[in-house]
């Protein structure tokens, strides 16, 4: 009896250790995870900790707008988080990644009771058609749309997608879906007095500064000239892409470090894998051997942002041509001698009211001795490699570019 009871004893010991394991939760999926796998049963995904504040009759009214669309539409619902403001930009492309249909992806981000929402329109290859941003420009209704319900601006981005998707007409905006007009108040006999204060103090301060500046003028004494070394500091941008670029490249270094530990990788992601090493290789170039050079550190930030980008499985998107410490180029745009190059929606919508972005300023010679700032696409392409590609705007062979001027300098 006593040898029974003790093998039961030692049984029960040891099987103690292995119940924790077993009893661990599993690690919750990333955000992208969690909308693509509700995405694969239902085109309209709400975020549990938004469903019991959202009405039926918004989400009703969202899944009649997918299902006459005419085309594939997938919507998620989410709050504002940390996540999204680091990536918020990007997860309309990680879905479509993992998804890999085309269609349009709306992701609808409430903040307190603003809503805002990011959308990408991905056509069939070879289907051609209007940019989802340029149908937006276009409608005049779209800043009057209201912000404190998802499905009024939902329901007109999917009409938006539908006539970049074929063209047809967008339908007008019920008054329910947008503010109402400002009223113009007339003002009380308190403004109007404050009024008449402000403006006799902006006028005695303009004449008092005129007064000043006069006689300032008749007591200055000639002095010898000096000439302002301009030439010899850094142009304003330099600090911030720097650290833009550093921040990046450790960020495409923690998501290539997730991408080694996956045990079974398949030969897609080997692919990845190798791809983003290459640019991430590249980018750690630029900024050990020109760590003060603008053109290189803004190098550097788009070749981190595309190796993060790919070790995370999302598709490679090519900088913005104007200005690559802008957001991806995810519009196409004629520029000189009806050349086609990609930028990002504010300079793309410059460049369609005819105006020339301003792009990314850097120090060129001007005269003899003087400097000045100018749009790095003015400089010698034979130069810079980032100048001859537009930092992969024009080829997408940076990296090359970049390890081949290395090998020559040695």
């Amino acid at each position: 009896m006593r040898a029974r009871l003790s093998t039961a004893l030692l049984a029960a010991l040891a099987f103690l250790p292995a119940l924790p394991a077993q009893a661990a939760p599993a690690e919750t999926p990333e955000l992208p995870d969690r909308i693509a796998a509700t995405w694969r049963t239902d085109h309209l995904s709400v975020d549990e900790r938004l469903r019991a504040t959202i009405p039926k009759a918004e989400t009703d009214r969202i899944r009649a707008a997918i299902r006459t669309a005419g085309l594939p539409v997938y919507v998620a619902l989410v709050p504002q988080s940390p996540y999204l403001k680091e990536h918020g930009y990007d997860l309309p492309t990680l879905l479509h990644a993992r998804i890999g249909q085309p269609g349009v992806y709306i992701v609808a981000v409430v903040s307190g009771s603003y809503w805002s929402d990011r959308a990408e329109l991905f056509r069939p290859a070879g289907l051609r058609g209007r940019d989802l941003y340029s149908v937006r420009s276009d409608d005049p209704q779209d800043r009057d749309i209201v912000s404190e319900r998802p499905a009024p601006s939902i329901v007109r981005t999917i009409q938006q997608a539908s006539t970049a998707y074929d063209g047809r007409a967008l339908p007008p905006i019920p008054k329910s879906d947008l503010d109402p007009p400002r009223e113009e108040r007339g003002m009380s006999v308190t403004d109007k007095s404050d009024r008449a204060v402000f403006i006799g103090m902006g006028v005695g301060g303009v004449f008092g500064f005129v007064l000043v500046l006069l006689i300032g003028l008749r007591r200055r004494r000639p002095a010898k000239r000096t000439r302002k070394q301009s030439g010899d500091e850094p142009p304003i941008e330099a600090w911030d892409v720097q650290l833009k670029a550093d921040a990046k490249i450790e960020q495409a270094e923690r998501a290539l470090a997730r991408l080694d530990k996956r045990r079974k990788k398949s030969t897609e992601q080997l692919d990845q894998r190798d791809d983003a090493y290459r640019r991430l290789d590249a980018a750690r170039t630029l900024r050990a051997d020109q760590p003060d050079d603008v053109l290189a550190s803004a190098g550097a930030l788009v070749l981190a942002r595309q190796a993060e980008r790919v070790a995370s499985g999302a598709a490679l998107q090519p900088p913005c041509f104007f200005d690559p410490t802008h957001n991806p180029g995810t519009a196409e745009v004629d520029w000189s001698d009806d050349v086609e190059v990609p930028a990002c929606q504010q300079c793309a919508g410059v460049v369609r009211r005819k105006g020339t972005p301003r792009g990314l300023r850097v120090w060129s010679k001007s005269g003899l001795i003087g400097r000045k700032q100018v749009p790095y696409w003015t400089l010698d392409p034979e130069e810079n490699p980032m100048v001859a590609s537009g930092f992969g705007a024009l080829s997408d062979d940076l990296p090359e570019r970049i390890a081949a001027r290395k090998e020559d300098a040695r």
